[in-house]
């Protein structure tokens, strides 16, 4: 299970990198091989500001939809584009082209309140 160290964590299986004050948000890969094959990835919050745990998109899996949560509170700024033609980028690289949106955090303390690798591991069983 890929897991990267330079990576935040949420316990709604989501994956947070931040950069000066802009988050970029997407699910584990523990997540979307629990969903399975990704068909569609539908984010309507692009430029609202929303709230730490706030649903701001859904993801669509062959057998199940999800919610996703927004892990810390801010403005999405940015939602990945390419999902819409290719969202089975989640599932073949949750980590990079399977990102899902660009976030203008709003508290930068809730970013402490995030998961390590080391401590989404133990959440996992990993």
């Amino acid at each position: 299970m890929n897991i990267p160290a330079n990576l935040k964590y949420t316990k709604d299986h989501e994956w947070v990198s931040i950069e000066g004050d802009i988050a970029t948000v997407g699910i584990t890969d523990f997540a979307q091989k629990e969903l399975g094959d990704i068909v569609y990835v539908e984010v309507e919050t692009l430029d609202q500001s929303l709230e730490k745990d706030e649903v701001f998109g859904t993801v669509e899996a062959v057998k199940t939809v999800s919610d996703l949560f927004l892990p810390i509170a801010g403005e999405i700024i940015a939602f990945n584009d390419a999902l819409e033609s290719t969202p089975e980028s989640v599932n073949s690289d949750p980590y990079g082209a399977g990102w899902m949106i660009k976030v203008k955090i709003a508290n930068m303390e809730e970013v402490d309140g995030l998961l390590s690798s080391e401590s989404y591991k133990e959440l996992i069983g990993a």
